[in-house]
């Protein structure tokens, strides 16, 4: 009978396992955040415990239900406002721009220059001045984008989902006057109505409009 408890709990708790990946959302495991990462150990070992002692089933499923209604709650506050993203997920960072190591910002993220130049050798790269970005992305990945195959001035958007990022901005030596009038360019009143503002070399403005935006 015992046995029959403890399959009849690993068989409940895998099926709430998978509903609850289902909900995190589709993405590889190293395309987790830190936050996504926490919450997965953090249930799992709830629901390891919960196998293994007697305790009253909905007792092992309370935390685990807060902790996905925390996730989920996090998640839609972190899709809606950039700082909050950027407290809890951290925000890319540049290694490598223009050919340029910089230096500065590997210690700010405590970057080894071996793991680095270990990284973009696994890329096929040999040649550091050939790399016009190289970002250290929040989940730890290394993205490179290559001078020959960039058209971006600045790999970031100055807008998204309607928000102006004014880091972003200052990045490229521009302020607010200068974005206003390249909006008003594309035929633009307000940023409320932009998804995402990218700034490329042939074509200087690119932008996507919201869904809900009737223009």
């Amino acid at each position: 009978m015992e046995y029959l408890i403890i399959l009849g709990k690993t068989l409940l708790f895998y099926i709430l396992l998978i509903l609850i990946l289902r909900l995190m959302g589709k993405r590889e495991v190293g395309e987790l955040s830190v936050f996504d990462i926490v919450v997965f150990f953090l249930i799992t070992e709830l629901i390891s415990l919960a196998i293994q002692t007697d305790e009253n089933i909905f007792k092992a499923i309370a935390p685990i239900a807060l902790i996905l209604i925390l996730q989920v709650i996090t998640s839609i506050l972190v899709l809606k406002n950039n700082k909050i993203r950027e407290l809890i997920e951290g925000k890319p960072s540049i290694l490598i721009k223009e050919g340029i190591i910089l230096e500065e910002e590997l210690k700010k993220q405590r970057y080894n220059l071996d793991d680095l130049l270990s990284q973009i050798r696994e890329q096929g790269i040999d040649d550091v001045s050939s790399i016009k970005f190289a970002i250290l992305e929040v989940n730890g990945r290394l993205s490179i984008i290559r001078k020959l195959e960039s058209k971006s001035i600045y790999p970031f958007p100055l807008i998204e989902d309607g928000v102006i990022n004014f880091d972003n901005l200052k990045n490229i030596n521009k302020d607010k006057t200068w974005l206003d009038e390249a909006i008003k360019k594309q035929g633009f009143e307000n940023y409320k109505d932009i998804f995402i503002f990218l700034y490329e070399v042939d074509k200087p403005l690119i932008i996507s409009k919201k869904l809900n935006d009737k223009k």
